[in-house]
C-alpha cells in the first residue's frame, strides 16, 4: 500500500440517517460511519486531491460547503498535506470559517476565526475557549497533527468519538481501510439523479428548511441559489477548478430542485 502523507475527514454533526442523503449528492465514493453521540464522519474512498487540479484543502473546503448547503447541521472539515493542516466549518449559508497550522505547528490563522468556530459550535463561551486558545499561539512541541488532535479533543465535549484509528494526521490510504471495518459503516456511492433528487427532498424535509419547501420563501431561496450557482460553476470552469465548479453546480441543482418541487406541490395542493 502507497501511503500518502495527505488526508482528510469529514465531520457532521447529525447521525449518520440525516447525513446519508446529503452525502450521496457529492456524487464521491465515501464511507459513512457514526462518531459519537449526535456525529457522523465520512472518509474518502478516493482521492481526488492527487488526479485533479485542486489540493486537498480546495476538495474539503468545497465538499463540506456543499453538505452544509440546505441542512440543518454544521460540517467540520479536517485536513492535512506534507506542508498545511486545517480545518473548515461550513455551517448552512454562513460564509465557512477556517484555521491552517504549518507542519511544524506554528498558526497562521485569525484568533478571530477559532471564536467563531466555538460560537457555530455552540462551544462553552469560557473552558472551550480557553482550551482552544493554545491553538492560536506558538508551541514547539506541537506539530500540525498535534494541532488537529488538540482540536478534535475539544470536540469529544460535544460528543463527538472518532471511531479507533481515525485519527486525523494518518494517511489517506490508512484511514480508508480503518473506516471500511468500522460497526455500522456504510458506503456512500453516486447511484443516478433519480436518487440524488430523493435524496435531496429527504435532506431539506428533515431539515429547518422544511417551512420553506412551498410558497414565496422557497421560490427566492431556490433563486438565491442559482443565482449563486451559475457563477460559480462558469468561475470554476474558467479556472479550470473541479472542486469549486461542483459546488456550483451543486447550488445549480439545489435551486432546480426548489423551484420544480415548489412548482409540482403548488399543482398537487395550492398554498
Amino acid at each position: 500500500m502507497n501511503a500518502t502523507p495527505v488526508g482528510a475527514l469529514l465531520l457532521c454533526r447529525a447521525g449518520p440517517a440525516a447525513v446519508r442523503p446529503a452525502a450521496h449528492l457529492l456524487r464521491e465514493r465515501l464511507l459513512l460511519a457514526p462518531a459519537g453521540d449526535e456525529w457522523s464522519v465520512l472518509v474518502p474512498e478516493g482521492k481526488p486531491w492527487l488526479d485533479g487540479a485542486d489540493p486537498v484543502d480546495r476538495v474539503l473546503t468545497a465538499w463540506a460547503t456543499a453538505l452544509a448547503v440546505g441542512a440543518g447541521w454544521p460540517v467540520l472539515a479536517l485536513w492535512w498535506d506534507r506542508d498545511r493542516a486545517g480545518y473548515l466549518l461550513a455551517a448552512g449559508f454562513r460564509r465557512a470559517v477556517g484555521y491552517i497550522w504549518l507542519a511544524d505547528g506554528t498558526p497562521v490563522g485569525e484568533d478571530e476565526a477559532m471564536r467563531t468556530f466555538a460560537a457555530r459550535l455552540h462551544l462553552d463561551p469560557v473552558l472551550d475557549l480557553q482550551a482552544l486558545a493554545p491553538l492560536t499561539l506558538p508551541d514547539p512541541e506541537a506539530d500540525s497533527r498535534a494541532r488537529l488532535l488538540a482540536l478534535a479533543a475539544v470536540l469529544t465535549r460535544t460528543g463527538l468519538t472518532l471511531p479507533a484509528g481515525l485519527t486525523p494526521g494518518e494517511p489517506a490510504d490508512r484511514l480508508r481501510e480503518v473506516a471500511r471495518v468500522q460497526p455500522g459503516v456504510e458506503q456512500i456511492e453516486w447511484a443516478g439523479w433519480r436518487d440524488a433528487v430523493r435524496a435531496e427532498l429527504d435532506v431539506v424535509e428533515d431539515g429547518p428548511l422544511g417551512p420553506w419547501l412551498r410558497g414565496p420563501r422557497a421560490r427566492g431561496v431556490s433563486a438565491v441559489q442559482l443565482a449563486a450557482g451559475v457563477p460559480l460553476v462558469l468561475w470554476g470552469a474558467r479556472r479550470r477548478s473541479a472542486g469549486w465548479a461542483f459546488a456550483g453546480a451543486l447550488l445549480v441543482v439545489h435551486g432546480v430542485l426548489g423551484l420544480a418541487y415548489d412548482r409540482f406541490r403548488t399543482v398537487a395542493t395550492p398554498v
